[in-house]
């Protein structure tokens, strides 16, 4: 008896951790979210183009230029997106537009617009493994636009802007990319853009 003593004493001390260590193993296994929603970063850029820029007087010529854009924002479910953002825009114009300056000045013109938007996501295309990776999704919002030089446009105006785009989330689950193409207003200048923006996006 004495000769088994050990072996019993040795079993007693491993019952406890072979019994932690199949509760352990019961547990079921974290699942890992294929794709990523919550609050989110994004950065967007492209050509920008003004069909008739702001002017009180003389010509209002079709406008090339590059936009920027910073967002961040929060996904709500899975389909709705809300955020704020803060837009740059510089447009070439030429020396005949001279906008509300009376003459005093002419040329070239940036804004700055910060603002509100939200984004519904239309519908969602699988890939192999069930997975809807890509987006056809509809932007819009709204924002204050501030232009410079101010002597060429000193009042301010209200910039709206709405369009389509696409977006495939990545399986680095974070990353998201994709290409939207967006019309814009101004409501007092009733000034009509468009943009076209490849977009980077990456939620925490």
């Amino acid at each position: 008896m004495k000769a088994l003593s050990p072996f019993v004493v040795c079993a007693a001390l491993a019952l406890p951790t072979l019994a932690s260590a199949q509760a352990a193993g019961d547990r079921p296994a974290e699942t890992i979210e294929e794709i990523e929603r919550g609050l989110y970063f994004s950065v967007l850029g492209g050509p920008f183009f003004i069909v008739n820029p702001p002017a009180a007087e003389g010509p209002r010529p079709f406008s090339p230029g590059q936009v920027a854009q910073v967002e961040v924002g929060l996904d709500i479910g899975q389909r709705l997106s809300v955020g704020a953002f803060l837009m740059v825009a510089s447009n070439r114009a030429g020396s005949e537009y001279i906008g509300n300056s009376g003459g005093a000045a002419s040329g070239d013109f940036s804004m700055l617009v910060p603002g509100a938007l939200a984004r519904f996501q239309l519908v969602g295309l699988a890939d192999a493994q069930d997975v809807k990776r890509t987006w056809i999704y509809l932007r819009g919002g709204a924002g204050y636009a501030m232009f410079r030089p101010k002597q060429l446009l000193p009042e301010s105006d209200i910039l709206v802007f709405a369009g389509p785009g696409v977006e495939y989330y990545t399986r680095l689950r974070h990353f998201s990319v994709g290409i939207e193409v967006t019309g814009t207003f101004l409501v007092q200048s009733q000034s009509f853009g468009f943009a076209v923006m490849p977009n980077l996006r990456y939620a925490f």
